[in-house]
């Protein structure tokens, strides 16, 4: 008879095989999740914000630009050191042309006195025409004497010429040399940082670059603000434009849309000196080629001074200019990927502003 709630022997070990069964896959399945890839790993890094990419774009832009300031001002170093190199190759030449011409000269001098100059004096007195003839001729070897003498110093003084050009042209080839590396070692800087903000914004959707650029903008906006209301409102310049800025005024804002492209001096294509530098020598004044010795070189005027036409440094280390247009506005150009646009005065950080004429 079989008790009610109690399992014969086979159907408890039917039950016991299945519970097993039931176990390993259980166990089995947990042992595949441990082992399955990323199971329990630590977790990434948050994404980075816009804010943080649109910090950290800026910040190789910026370094890129101040390489490009060291490319540009390698790039004029190097042509100025070619012009030197090319000067002093001609005066070298000249000065062994000189020589030359010197050499010839004593030798045929020294010929001359070879000719006339091996009898005694009692000799050339017996065989001179007549007395005058032969004080004559003594007059004329005192003459032919301090010949020798002069061009024997002029030949000391090409000599010395010669050897002082051939060591200014070694000079210069050195620091020619030295101005190439210097060109390169800039250029491959620039590249490097142009290419890890690109890496940046290429990771970004369409959208996030919209918006990031919406961000730069709002942040300059902002910027202007507060500039504008240190200087006590809008600012219109209190001098009268000259004919001069009134022409670079003119040829600067005649290239906005024109491209950004860092070294570049027009005409399709500009850097912010290069811009500057075309602007101003369209109005017939020469200035220097990079931002910083626009900084160092030209006057000074004070912010509320400030007319359309003066350049206006930014950051501390004069790396970017802007040529100010009035109103509070300058024209530029920007960055790579940006075009030459007009932007507040304020909307970077302003170190000075400088006058060309």
């Amino acid at each position: 008879m079989r008790v009610p709630g109690r399992r014969t022997g086979a159907a408890a070990g039917r039950g016991r095989r299945v519970a097993t069964a039931t176990a390993l896959v259980c166990a089995a399945g947990t042992l595949l999740a441990l082992a399955a890839p990323g199971a329990y790993a630590e977790p990434g890094p948050p994404a980075p914000s816009l804010e943080d990419v649109h910090k950290q774009v800026e910040t190789l832009y910026r370094q890129a630009e101040v390489a490009t300031d060291a490319y540009n001002a390698a790039s004029a170093q190097q042509r100025l050191q070619e012009k030197n190199v090319a000067d002093i190759a001609r005066a070298l030449t000249e000065a062994q042309q000189r020589l030359d011409r010197l050499k010839n000269q004593a030798g045929a001098l020294a010929r001359a006195q070879y000719r006339n100059g091996g009898m005694s004096p009692q000799a050339q007195l017996f065989f001179a025409p007549s007395p005058g003839a032969f004080f004559d001729g003594v007059s004329l070897l005192r003459k032919g004497q301090q010949a020798t003498r002069d061009l024997i110093a002029e030949q000391t003084a090409a000599r010395a010429e010669l050897d002082r050009y051939a060591k200014a042209a070694d000079e210069r080839r050195k620091r020619l040399d030295a101005d190439r590396r210097e060109k390169e070692d800039a250029k491959k800087e620039v590249e490097s940082r142009l290419s890890a903000a690109k890496e940046l914004e290429s990771r970004l959707q369409e959208k996030e670059r919209e918006r990031l650029r919406q961000l730069e903008e709002e942040q300059a906006r902002q910027a202007q603000e507060k500039w504008l209301a240190g200087q006590g409102g809008v600012l219109t310049g209190s001098g009268a434009t000259s004919s001069e800025g009134r022409q670079a005024v003119a040829f600067a804002t005649a290239q906005i849309g024109k491209d950004y492209v860092w070294g570049a001096e027009g005409p399709d294509t500009y850097d912010c000196s290069g811009l500057t530098l075309k602007a101003w020598a369209a109005a017939g004044r020469a200035i220097p080629r990079t931002s910083q010795e626009q900084w160092r070189q030209l006057p000074r005027v004070d912010v509320k001074d400030m007319r359309p036409g003066d350049l206006i440094i930014y950051f501390a280390d004069a790396s970017h200019v802007g040529m100010y247009v009035g109103d509070g506005m300058i024209v530029h150009a920007p960055r790579p990927g940006r075009q030459v646009t007009t932007t507040g005065a304020g909307s970077m950080p302003v170190l000075g502003v400088v006058r060309p004429g």
